[in-house]
């Protein structure tokens, strides 16, 4: 019965779209479907603060006081092309039709969700108070998450269901994501004419970045220049360059030092050509990193292994809601829940990933107190 309910849930959510900013019709139907189990549902108004096309939902099943309250957490956006999804069963893997993802990023984890509701339910699973956390704009910068009040959440700890790769990894570190945006400023001049007269912004730009470390820089830190827009003509020396850049480290100090080397070699080229530059950061996410020892670790490592299955210590290069949950006091682990190859159109999910990750979901209600 588990096998095919939540096989079905999981294709009835991705045939709703709900690319990032366009998340409302999607919202509208987790909110029916969670008061349905009857859950209490909380509905932020954060989206004229975000832009995005839904509030953050926050969800609790109320339980006994005997038990420590615990959360779970999915995002309810998708990387494009997400629109028109066509779920397809191929060998008791879920794929799409090939011209869209699959959306199991991340509704693979909103159908665990559903289905441990349904678990908790019929085998009547004693269980503390818990709390299921919704958000969109997780895709571009975990804008959701960022504006949630999580005052709002009786649960000081818990679980991010947003990891791809076989049931049974922990993500133990995550870097701080810093965004670097950089105006370079010359002067303009007739290329052909009077070069001279010239202050070329992406000769500026050129030399600056020449001068950088970039790529992987050691075991925890890795900066990249992302896009550079400007110019005019081939016979107009360019007074304006935007540079779009980032760095990520798990070490919080590293991402800074990064950060500070970039703009040095950005005002350095400034002088030295004769141009302005302009700058602001914004950091994207806060890092966090977990020691084994670490009790929440311990016990999602043991219900892990109750479900039958290795533990995984992984370290992930890019961000999750996780990070914001962290960075505000609500202790979170991001765990594997089965999926592959996403945000492509090859996105994939076995099915007996799927019911493993619903497994152990149930098993750490058991096992958190």
């Amino acid at each position: 019965m588990m096998n095919e309910r939540v096989v079905e849930t999981f294709i009835e959510l991705v045939k709703i779209d709900s690319e990032a900013k366009d998340e409302g019709k999607f919202q509208a139907f987790l909110k029916a479907r969670f008061e349905s189990l009857g859950l209490d549902v909380y509905e932020d108004d954060t989206m004229e603060q975000t832009g995005l096309g839904a509030n953050n939902l926050l969800f609790t099943l109320k339980g006994g006081k005997d038990k420590a309250p615990l959360f779970f957490s999915a995002h309810v956006d998708t990387v494009a092309p997400g629109k028109g999804i066509n779920p397809q069963i191929r060998g008791g893997v879920i794929y799409s039709d090939g011209t869209t993802i699959l959306a199991a990023d991340d509704k693979a984890g909103i159908a665990i969700m559903l289905e441990l509701i349904e678990v908790i339910r019929e085998e009547a699973i004693p269980h503390g108070t818990i709390e299921f956390v919704l958000t969109p704009g997780e895709e571009i910068g975990l804008v959701g998450a960022n504006a949630f009040d999580m005052k709002k959440m009786t649960a000081k700890y818990g679980f991010v269901l947003d990891n791809g790769g076989p049931v049974g990894s922990i993500t133990m570190d995550s870097p701080t994501l810093m965004g670097l945006k950089v105006e370079v400023k010359g002067v303009t001049a007739h290329a052909g004419l009077e070069p001279e007269k010239g202050v070329s912004a992406i000769e500026i730009a050129a030399k600056a970045i020449s001068g950088m470390k970039l790529g992987r820089l050691d075991s925890e830190t890795t900066a990249n220049i992302g896009t550079i827009n400007g110019g005019v003509a081939s016979n107009i020396v360019a007074d304006k360059v935007e540079v779009v850049a980032e760095a990520r480290s798990i070490s919080q100090e590293k991402c800074q030092e990064q950060i500070n080397h970039m703009i040095e070699q950005f005002e350095i080229a400034s002088i030295d050509l004769g141009g302005e530059v302009n700058f602001s950061t914004d950091t994207k996410s806060v890092g966090y990193h977990f020691e084994k020892e670490d009790e929440l670790v311990k016990q999602a490592a043991q219900a892990i292994l109750k479900v039958g299955r290795s533990v995984a210590y992984d370290s992930s290069g890019g961000g999750s809601d996780a990070n914001v949950f962290n960075a505000n006091g609500k202790k979170a682990l991001n765990l594997s829940i089965g999926y592959g190859k996403i945000h492509t159109t090859h996105e994939y999910l076995p099915i007996n990933e799927l019911m493993k990750a619903v497994e152990l979901s149930c098993e750490l209600v058991k096992q958190i107190h």
